[in-house]
């Protein structure tokens, strides 16, 4: 039975440890709908693993492989590879990670696979910090937020400088499929998940997870704040599919970014002149995806 359509059965159990209110379980739950039963998961160690896994439980019910932080995307081309040997053509591969494992400590082998071309997905849970090992800054935290390694202080107020452009990295590499997309907008997380796997080659699609105790969020608050990332233009929904980019979906009318900082403690030392300073950074990454948008972005690259 398909319900508002998606799958009725679920593939991530309940009864995990997450967090009440935890959007990276919103995001995996709804991933594995997407996809279906013929799927084999291999996760980076994270806040996933560890909550969904308490030996000798778990909350997996599809195939799954735990792998190091930074190694899920070599796993994942091994797992495609012997199931190539054994002509098995129709299971798909997902590698997860949380931005961390992904930005940051599995970026080598992240890149390594997608340069040899591995017939995979990876999914990227990114709540912006290293939330299982204490709330650490990562790639992929923006500009000023309070970290347990960035905190605000009398000279420096927070993280110094922006985060990585991963999805437009990794779509450098001759990538055929890149997209970002929020658990605000579960449909659009579906479309994208299944036009990905439909792609034979490496595809990657980012997906924002509020994290209640790192971002200093109420648990009844996860979707009303990405929400409101996606109403301020501070996290575009977008894919770049055979160099190509798409703005897949707008806010009807932009809202300030000053809205969506206040709703969280991690912003909470914010200046107006800070605050400022990311309106801007956020209007022109949006002027800049709008004037490349329906181009062939990186045909000009050697």
């Amino acid at each position: 039975m398909v319900i508002l359509g998606f799958e009725e059965k679920e593939f991530f159990a309940s009864g995990h440890r997450a967090c009440a209110g935890c959007g990276e379980t919103i995001a995996l739950r709804h991933v594995l709908k997407a996809a279906g039963e013929k799927i084999i998961v291999v996760q980076a160690t994270g806040c996933m693993e560890v909550v969904s896994t308490p030996y000798p439980e778990t909350s997996w019910e599809v195939p799954w492989i735990h792998c190091a932080f930074e190694n899920a995307a070599a796993v994942a081309s091994g797992v495609r590879a012997a199931l190539n040997m054994k002509g098995d053509k129709e299971t798909k591969v997902i590698a997860m990670g949380g931005d961390g494992a992904t930005y940051d400590i599995g970026f080598g082998s992240l890149s390594g696979a997608f340069e040899r071309g591995t017939n995979f997905l990876y999914v990227c849970t990114n709540n912006e910090a290293y939330m299982n090992t204490g709330i650490q800054r990562s790639g992929a935290t923006p500009e000023y937020t309070s970290t347990t390694t960035t905190p605000d202080g009398k000279v420096i107020h927070g993280k110094v400088g922006v985060k990585k452009p991963l999805p437009f990295i990794l779509a450098a590499h001759g990538t055929k499929y890149v997209a970002t997309a929020s658990v605000t907008n579960l449909f659009d997380l579906k479309k994208k998940v299944q036009k990905a796997l439909s792609i034979n080659g490496p595809t990657y699609i980012e997906v924002l997870v509020p994290c209640v105790p790192g971002w200093k969020i109420d648990a009844s608050a996860t979707l009303d704040v990405a929400k409101s990332a996606f109403d301020t233009n501070a996290f575009p929904l977008f894919e770049i599919e055979n160099g190509v980019l798409t703005i897949t979906s707008k806010p009807e009318a932009r809202k300030p970014i000053h809205e969506y900082l206040v709703m969280q403690g991690r912003f909470k030392h914010l200046n107006p002149e800070q605050m400022e300073r990311i309106q801007k950074g956020v209007d022109e990454h949006f002027a800049f995806l709008e004037s490349i948008q329906g181009k062939k972005i990186f045909e000009t690259l050697l």
